[in-house]
């Protein structure tokens, strides 16, 4: 499996911007797929995850209400819409692929990732 992520960006407080993350293969749609982040200096963190139909979602606590995750099975495609962005969303972002229907919070039961798109949230 491959993941390539595109859509980061600059952005200046409070603006907008939507990752993609494309999987090759046939086993996309059943898997459960998840968005991480990691910023300089700090651990990689969890940002969201969805199951292999759309449902069981789960996002942290510090982008609830402003980031929605989504997928779109037919087309291999896993998004991330982020609103209201915050300097502190600036970070390296990356989707990451689980061979299980299920969503996870933790970034040791995805089996595959993707390289990673750059965030920069201006202040």
């Amino acid at each position: 499996v491959q993941l390539v992520e595109s859509g980061g960006g600059l952005v200046q407080t409070g603006g907008s911007l939507r990752l993609s993350c494309a999987a090759s293969g046939d086993t996309f749609r059943r898997s459960a797929m998840g968005w991480f982040r990691q910023a300089p200096g700090k651990d990689t963190e969890f940002v969201a995850a969805v199951g292999w139909s759309g449902g069981d979602i789960d996002y942290a606590d510090s982008v609830k209400g402003r980031f929605t995750i989504s997928r779109d099975n037919a087309k291999n495609t896993v998004y991330l819409q982020m609103s209201s962005l915050k300097p502190e969303d600036t970070a390296i972002y990356r989707c990451a692929y689980r061979d299980g229907s299920y969503a996870s919070t933790l970034a040791r039961g995805y089996d595959y990732w993707g390289q990673g798109t750059q965030v920069t949230v201006s202040s």
